[in-house]
């Protein structure tokens, strides 16, 4: 039977290391600072550090362009609803202005009586003040009358019911309204009934005979 074989004094003892992965120091109660990695793991740390920031790159980039998109339909919606609201208010306007000028219109019979009473003098009194209280009510609404004898005659607005020929004048010219035209806003409610004087030169003087 072999006996155990003890160590001579002076021999050494193979050193037993202990890795105390504790994070709580056993004797303090503190927590301990994290072990540098192992140089393996930086370099697989700094293998994947340009991935990484490749990655978050991609994730902003991707980030921008939705961010951009959504912008951009926001900024069309905002466009939309502004032009919608200008199409309806304008066409609002319209509306109340077309009521406006349609009450008017079924007026025009009363002011060519006030215009015609008043040429004949018949414009005094009380039925004065009513016809021109009606008419500045009328004018406050958007409602103006136009056509003036001397003014050049123009197809658009004015009627031509007369029409003769004078040297005095240098073209078309109005010499007669029979009957107030009526504009309500941009709108033409009646044309003017007018008499037109177009120009014609003067006769020349006849030649006198030498004796």
């Amino acid at each position: 039977m072999t006996e155990p074989r003890h160590a001579a004094p002076d021999e050494e003892q193979p050193q037993v290391v202990v890795d105390d992965r504790r994070r709580i120091d056993p004797e303090t109660g503190e927590v301990r600072a994290p072990a540098h990695a192992a140089p393996e793991e930086d370099v697989v740390a700094a293998e994947e550090e340009p991935l990484v920031a490749e990655v978050v790159d991609s994730v902003a980039a991707e980030l921008k362009t939705q961010l951009d998109e959504r912008t951009a339909d926001l900024q069309r919606l905002t466009a939309e609803y502004a032009n919608y609201r200008k199409r309806v208010e304008r066409d609002r306007e319209a509306v109340i202005n077309n009521a406006k000028a349609s009450v008017a219109a079924e007026l025009l019979s009363v002011l060519d009586d006030v215009e015609r009473a008043a040429a004949h003098g018949d414009l005094t009194g009380a039925f004065k003040a009513v016809a021109d209280k009606l008419v500045s009510t009328l004018q406050k609404t958007g409602l103006e009358p136009f056509a003036h004898e001397g003014e050049a005659f123009d197809p658009s607005v004015h009627e031509a019911v007369q029409h003769s020929t004078s040297p005095d004048v240098d073209g078309p010219t109005v010499t007669a309204v029979l009957r107030r035209g009526y504009t309500f806003g941009d709108k033409l409610v009646r044309p003017a009934l007018v008499a037109v004087t177009d120009h014609e030169p003067a006769p020349s003087a006849a030649p006198t005979e030498e004796i």
